[in-house]
């Protein structure tokens, strides 16, 4: 498998973003929230999508590679262990599993990013996929 990268776009803006993959020489951002709508201008699921791909890269939504609602609410609550128990249990799923096997056969065809809110990298689900793909990420950090 090629280098996989992490990215997330708290605090950051969109062009921050673009500017931080391009740099990185990724070609496909994996966007691997459950839920593909934010606050944030650009973040959302169409206008990143179109944005990504105006840019150059491919971009793929994995809906059953982001965290459940429950564990969601952990990390609200301040609690990224259970987050991270929630998430391992619902990863063991058919559909995570299938779409983690997709993950990785887009990992290992072209330089790819997983995408999700958090800055940082330790307190999202996205390291526990880069885990389950068997990598140690390169996490990118957009600037502000």
């Amino acid at each position: 498998m090629r280098t996989l990268f992490t990215i997330g776009y708290q605090g950051s803006t969109l062009p921050a973003v673009l500017a931080a993959l391009r740099d990185a020489g990724v070609k496909h951002l994996i966007d691997v929230r459950a839920v593909p709508q934010s606050r944030k201008p650009g973040f959302s699921k169409r206008l990143l999508c179109a944005s990504v791909e105006a840019d150059g890269m491919h971009y793929t939504h994995l809906r059953a590679l982001g965290t459940p609602k429950s564990g969601r609410d952990a990390v609200r609550h301040g609690d990224v262990a259970a987050m991270h128990r929630i998430f391992r249990k619902h990863m063991q799923g058919a559909e995570a599993q299938a779409e983690l096997a997709q993950a990785a056969a887009i990992a290992a065809a072209e330089p790819a990013c997983l995408l999700c809110f958090e800055r940082d990298h330790a307190e999202c689900h996205r390291s526990i996929v880069a885990q389950m793909l068997g990598v140690a990420p390169v996490n990118l950090t957009p600037s502000e």
